[in-house]
C-alpha cells in the first residue's frame, strides 16, 4: 500500500512531544512491513540547520497564497523511509520551535501555517506536484493537519484518509476572521464541517471529514467520547464512534533498551537486575544528589503543565521527601509558575531534589536507567510513552487509572501479585491524598519486599509494546479505510 503520512514534528529532525515519536517509528514499523509509506512535514529552520543531506524533488508556485514552495527530501534513520519537507520560507525559516517563537509565545500566524501545510498535503495527495507518485492512503496527525482532510473531501480522486488523535485538547482553533483570511472554501464554514462555536478548528476536518479516526489508546478512545475527555468534541465522536479505533502507541526497543542504550552508564537486564544500581550511582553523581545506592530515587520526566499533574508532585514533594532516603529528580520545561516553584523547592531540598529544566534525550535515557520509581500523576494521558520506557528499565510506574496508562500499567493488587502480572501502581481520582498513597505504596514495597519487587520489575521488564504490534493494527484501519472510500465512491 502506498502511504502519505502528514505530521508536523517527527523526530530526530524536531520534537516537542510523543507525536513526533509517532511519526518516526510507526512509519518505520509500516515499511518493515512492506507498505511504501513517505513523511510530508513542514521544512523548520533548525531541519535545514542541521547539514542533513537534502534532495530537491519539485518546486512550484500557489497563486491564491502568492507563495514559492520547495519540497526537499531526506530519509528517517535506516535510510529507507523518505521525507518530504514542505520548505516555504515565510512560513518555517524561523527561530523557536515548530509552534512557537524563542520566548515560548505561540506564532500568531499559526493558522496560515498550518491552513497552507495542509493545503499541500493535499496537493502531494492528489498528485499534484511533480513527485509523480500518489497515495492509496493519507493518514493524518493532530491538527496541524485537519485542514487536508477537509479539503480532500470532495475530490473524486482522492486517496482514503485517516486521522489520529494524539491529544484532543488541542484543536487548533481560530477566530472566524482567520478562517475569512485563510482562502478555504466557503462551504468548510458549517457546523457539520470546521466551525465550531463561531470559531474556526482545524481538527474538525479530521474529525468530521476523514474515512477512520484512531487514538492512541484503547481507554482514551472511550474517554474522549465523554464530556470529561470530549472537549466540546464528545457528540461528534459519538457519531463517528464506530469509525473509531484506540491504539496504543509504541516503543523501538532498539534505542529503548538498558541491555544495549549507548548513554547509560552501566548496561543491565532480566539477568543482571542488581546493576542497575550502577546507574543509580552514576545518575546521583551527574546530577549532585547524595550518592547512595540504598536510596529511593523518585523520578518524573514530562512537559510541566497541569495536564501531567506537576502540580500533585509539587504539592507532594514535602511529604514524600520527609523520608531522609528519598530522591527525587524532575526533568522538562513547561509553565513558569511550575519552573519557579520548581526551583524554590530544589534550593529546600539540597542533594535530594534535582530539578533540570531542560528538554534533554540522553538525560532522559540515564533518568530512566538509574531511578528507582516513575511518577506520572497524569490528569489524562491519550497513550503516554515515557512509562512504557520506565518499565523496560525496570523503573517502576506510579500512575492515575486513565487513556494509555489505565492500558499499560497493571496495579500492584493482591491478585496480580499472586499471578505475577503486576508493572506498576495505579491511583484512581485527580487527587493528592490518592496520588500520594499509591506513591507511599511503591515507596514500601520497595522498602520492605525486595523479592516482591524484583518480580514487579522482571514484569515490567519483559512486557511487549513493540511498534510491529500496532503497526499491524494500523495497517487493517489503513484496509478499513480504503474498503469504506471504495463502496462510497460506487454509491457516488
Amino acid at each position: 500500500m502506498k502511504v502519505l503520512f502528514a505530521a508536523s514534528e517527527v523526530y530526530p529532525l524536531i520534537k516537542t512531544g510523543g507525536l513526533a515519536d509517532v511519526a518516526c517509528f510507526l512509519p518505520i514499523a509500516l515499511h518493515e512491513q512492506g507498505c511504501d509509506i513517505r513523511i510530508v512535514m513542514p521544512a523548520y529552520r533548525s531541519i535545514l540547520a542541521q547539514g542533513t543531506v537534502l534532495k530537491s524533488r519539485s518546486g512550484f508556485f500557489i497563486p491564491q497564497f502568492k507563495l514559492h514552495v520547495r519540497l526537499l527530501e531526506t530519509t528517517l534513520p535506516g535510510g529507507q523511509v523518505p521525507v518530504y519537507l514542505v520548505d516555504i520560507p515565510e512560513l518555517f525559516d524561523r527561530p523557536g520551535g515548530p509552534y512557537q517563537a524563542p520566548a515560548g509565545t505561540d506564532w500568531p500566524d499559526n493558522a496560515r501555517r498550518f491552513a497552507i501545510f495542509g493545503y499541500i498535503i493535499h496537493l502531494i495527495s492528489l498528485n499534484q506536484v511533480g513527485l509523480h507518485w500518489s497515495p492509496e492512503l493519507l493518514h493524518c496527525n493532530d491538527w496541524h493537519t485537519g485542514i487536508a482532510t477537509a479539503l480532500l473531501a470532495n475530490q473524486p480522486q482522492r486517496p482514503a484518509t485517516v486521522f489520529t488523535i494524539h491529544n484532543l485538547a488541542y484543536q487548533g482553533r481560530f477566530p472566524y476572521e482567520t478562517y475569512q483570511s485563510l482562502m478555504l472554501p466557503p462551504h468548510l464554514w458549517s457546523m457539520d464541517a470546521l466551525e465550531f462555536h463561531g470559531e474556526l478548528s482545524f481538527i474538525k476536518g479530521g474529525l468530521v471529514f476523514a474515512d477512520r479516526l484512531t487514538t492512541v489508546s484503547p481507554t482514551y478512545a472511550r474517554e474522549i467520547t465523554t464530556p470529561e475527555y470530549g472537549y466540546g468534541m464528545e457528540g461528534l465522536l459519538q457519531l463517528r464512534a464506530d469509525k473509531l479505533t484506540g491504539i496504543l502507541n509504541g516503543v523501538d526497543y532498539r534505542i529503548w533498551d538498558p541491555r544495549l542504550d549507548p548513554v547509560i552508564a552501566h548496561h543491565y537486564g532480566l539477568t543482571n537486575l542488581a546493576d542497575k544500581k550502577i546507574n543509580k550511582l552514576a545518575l546521583q553523581r551527574e546530577l549532585g544528589l547524595k550518592v547512595n545506592e540504598d536510596a529511593i530515587l523518585l523520578a518524573h520526566i514530562s512537559r510541566l503543565i497541569g495536564q501531567k499533574g506537576i502540580d500533585l508532585i509539587l504539592n507532594g514533594v514535602h511529604q514524600l521527601l520527609q523520608d531522609k532516603d528519598v530522591q527525587l529528580v524532575i526533568l522538562g520545561t513547561g509553565e513558569d509558575r511550575y519552573e519557579q516553584e520548581l526551583r524554590a523547592a530544589a534550593v529546600s531540598y539540597d542533594q535530594r531534589l534535582v530539578v533540570v529544566l531542560d528538554y534533554n534525550e540522553i538525560l532522559s535515557h540515564r533518568i530512566q536507567a538509574g531511578s528507582d520509581i516513575f511518577l506520572m500523576p497524569s490528569r489524562f494521558e491519550p497513550c503516554g510513552l515515557t512509562q512504557l520506557y520506565a518499565m523496560r528499565y525496570g523503573t517502576i510506574p506510579v500512575v492515575r487509572c486513565t487513556g494509555g496508562l489505565a492500558d499499560t500499567v497493571v496495579d500492584a493488587n493482591k491478585k496480580s501479585l499472586q499471578t505475577r502480572h503486576a508493572t506498576g501502581f495505579h491511583f484512581h481520582r485527580d487527587s493528592l491524598p490518592e496520588f500520594m498513597l499509591a506513591a507511599g505504596r511503591a515507596i514500601h514495597m520497595y522498602r520492605s519486599a525486595q523479592p516482591t519487587w524484583r518480580q514487579i520489575m522482571a514484569t515490567a521488564m519483559s512486557q511487549d509494546f513493540s511498534w510491529e504490534k500496532s503497526a499491524q493494527q494500523y495497517r487493517q484501519v489503513y484496509e478499513d479505510a480504503r474498503h469504506s472510500l471504495s463502496i462510497q465512491k460506487m454509491h457516488d
